[in-house]
């Protein structure tokens, strides 16, 4: 009996183990198409648009379609950009808007990331992938509402905070 019990604790150590092992790879495991509903709070109003993301291989290694769907019908705005590996190993990625801008991005896990500025706003992106939706998350800060503050200590550290006057959250279902 001790033995049969050893058999079956060590079958599922291993196959514990294995599973563990075999982590959702970005971006392959997380291609295809995610819609719902993108819901927009800022300081003065609180909208919900219509949502799409859509991420798809191409024929050329290390390049992927990346296209943003907002609204619908009459409203509807297509964004289609290209994702692009830099260094996979190292979770760096640019996403190239196709008009001369291009965004970095860094993936760590399921999870990529970008920050940059676009007249004078700071934005911070956050993509979250899971097997069956993902969540896309921006948060928007205008530089010029930036708090200066220091440490009361001999080193006066600087710091410098953004009020976050707006938040965009849509948790996407795979399609």
């Amino acid at each position: 009996m001790k033995v049969l019990h050893l058999v079956i604790f060590s079958v599922f150590f291993v196959c514990s183990a294995v599973s563990q092992e075999k982590s959702a790879q970005f971006p392959d495991d997380f291609f295809g198409k995610y819609a719902g509903m993108l819901a927009i709070s800022s300081e003065n109003s609180n909208q919900k648009i219509p949502m799409e993301f859509h991420l798809m291989p191409t024929d050329s290694v290390g390049t992927y379609t990346y296209t943003l769907i907002y609204g619908e019908e009459t409203t509807k705005q297509v964004r289609d950009y290209t994702l692009r590996v830099e260094n996979e190993e190292k979770g760096t990625y640019v996403v190239d808007e196709n008009n001369g801008i291009i965004l970095d991005d860094k993936v760590i896990g399921n999870r990529m990331y970008a920050l940059f500025e676009v007249n004078g706003t700071i934005l911070t992106t956050f993509i979250t992938f899971e097997s069956e939706h993902m969540v896309f998350e921006i948060v928007a800060s205008p530089k010029e509402r930036k708090r200066l503050s220091y440490t009361t200590d001999e080193r006066k550290t600087e710091v410098i905070s953004y009020p976050i006057t707006t938040v965009q959250r849509a948790v996407l279902k795979k399609l």
